[in-house]
């Protein structure tokens, strides 16, 4: 796709739609919002990335494989899950260390995991060439 409008569009919206996915993230926990919807913000923003200036800019401009991105987010969810087991209490049970703990841990796995798996669709996908 080859849109002048599209193209300023995303270079305008992109840096704004993470910053606000990363603002969802961070409110997640006591409001609505959270790794998810975050997640799936950022994600758009690459896609539109991806739709504008080709899939090769948005790797580029991603820096790391969107698969690795998702098995982060996995191996930081689950850990967060398993600090709790150091300190002798259940599987998932929440710990703090002042205004961090492992809450915000399992969100950051999930955020991580939503962005990777979407991203790695819409890489596929657009690498395909979509149907003839």
């Amino acid at each position: 796709m080859d849109s002048l409008i599209l193209r300023t569009g995303v270079r305008l919206l992109m840096p704004l739609m993470m910053l606000f996915s990363i603002f969802i993230l961070w409110r997640g926990h006591n409001e609505p919002g959270g790794g998810f919807v975050g997640g799936l913000i950022c994600a758009v923003a690459f896609s539109l990335h991806a739709l504008a200036f080709g899939v090769a800019s948005m790797k580029e401009a991603l820096r790391i494989a969107p698969r690795t991105i998702l098995g982060v987010g996995l191996l930081l969810g689950v850990l967060s899950g398993m600090l709790a087991a150091f300190a002798e209490e259940n599987y998932m049970t929440a710990l703090w260390l002042g205004a961090l703990g492992t809450p915000v841990l399992f969100d950051i796995g999930v955020y991580l995991v939503v962005l990777g798996g979407i991203l790695a669709m819409v890489q596929t996908l657009m690498e395909e060439g979509g149907p003839a």
